[in-house]
């Protein structure tokens, strides 16, 4: 089959053959429709502590048709048939542990990240995944909506986990494909104000129509543009750039008793200093995926046409211009969710 694989950093991926995968027992194929770039595989194809093993094949954000299906899985009981549309949490649980059969599979102590670990992803033509953690979706729902529950359930998550007070005031630092699900999700739950700190002119358009109230300069002090905005303090910032010196950014423009959502992926070392933390009394969260309701939720809420996300999609590439479309990526112009297509 066809795939783009990762060898070393700062080199393109090159478009190859390899071997197709085969399902274990409890597993799926899904013969890929559309993946999306994800921020984070940017990360791990340059070179830190995070990079990922010559020869992978990258891509969690997907969607696509069952081709085959493991052997427990078939017979007349069976949910799962040939052909049916589908999208999967990017994970190999054990499926039997607490936090699987909870839905956190993240959490699983044998768990391997489709497309990061030793599984590879969904920059290919077909992708093993488990049933388990696998969704139908209705005839409602498209593939390229099917491949955005993704990043859509990172800003679920990241809302859950914020606990956010009846008609909270929100600033979400960086409009990339997860500040703006932040800002779809801030929406759709009644938060009050919702302020987002970008520079890129295509990302502030894209902000405003994914829910900002306002969109400040993040050359200038955010909690001085905050206020004026909106007549009071932030109750939860989001990071979402993940990059040095974000954290003490936060710190610095978060009011007494705030709170700072850590979303973004950083993989080198940073500082700040913990007194300025300390004399606010802030709290500080960080945010690891999601769990599986969360994919539910969202195909649920896409089959019902409560979700409008398919804007977040700037560009739609084949494999033969993949490579350079996810390098661009790297210096964004007006790219937001760029996103592999196989027909």
């Amino acid at each position: 089959m066809k795939a783009a694989v990762f060898h070393e950093p700062n080199k393109p991926m090159t478009i190859e053959d390899i071997k197709e995968p085969t399902p274990g027992p409890d597993d799926l194929i899904l013969k890929v429709r559309n993946c999306g770039i994800c921020g984070t595989d940017l990360h791990m194809t340059k070179q830190s502590s995070m990079t990922v093993p010559p020869n992978t094949v990258m891509g969690h954000e997907f969607s696509g048709e069952v081709y085959e299906v493991g052997k427990n899985l078939k017979g007349a009981g069976s949910d799962w048939k040939v052909g049916m549309a589908a999208c999967a949490l990017p994970v190999l649980g054990c499926g039997t542990c607490m936090p699987c059969l909870e839905g956190r599979a993240l959490a699983c102590v044998e768990m391997d990240y489709i497309g990061i670990g030793h599984h590879h992803g969904a920059y290919a033509e077909f992708v093993r995944v488990r049933a388990n953690d696998s969704f139908i979706l209705p005839e409602a729902v498209s593939y390229r909506q099917g491949a955005l529950v993704e990043p859509l359930s990172v800003g679920l998550h990241s809302i859950h986990m914020a606990k956010l007070p009846p008609r909270a005031n929100v600033l979400i630092i960086g409009a990339g494909p997860i500040g703006l699900a932040i800002a779809l999700w801030a929406r759709f739950f009644g938060v009050r104000n919702i302020v987002v700190s970008e520079r890129a002119p295509d990302r502030i358009k894209m902000a405003s129509k994914f829910g900002a109230t306002a969109v400040i300069d993040p050359e200038l002090p955010l909690n001085e543009q905050f206020k004026k905005e909106t007549g009071t303090d932030p109750d939860v910032i989001f990071e979402c750039v993940g990059i040095p010196g974000m954290l003490d950014i936060c710190i610095e423009n978060a009011p007494l008793g705030g709170k700072i959502m850590g979303v973004g992926v950083c993989d080198q070392p940073d500082t700040f200093i913990p007194a300025q933390a300390l004399f606010k009394e802030l709290q500080m969260q960080y945010v690891l995926g999601y769990r599986k309701q969360d994919f539910s939720f969202i195909i649920d809420m896409f089959n019902r046409g409560r979700l409008d996300a398919l804007s977040m999609i700037t560009d739609i590439v084949s494999f033969d211009g993949f490579a350079d479309a996810f390098d661009a990526l790297r210096t964004p112009g007006h790219q937001c969710k760029v996103m592999l297509e196989i027909s």
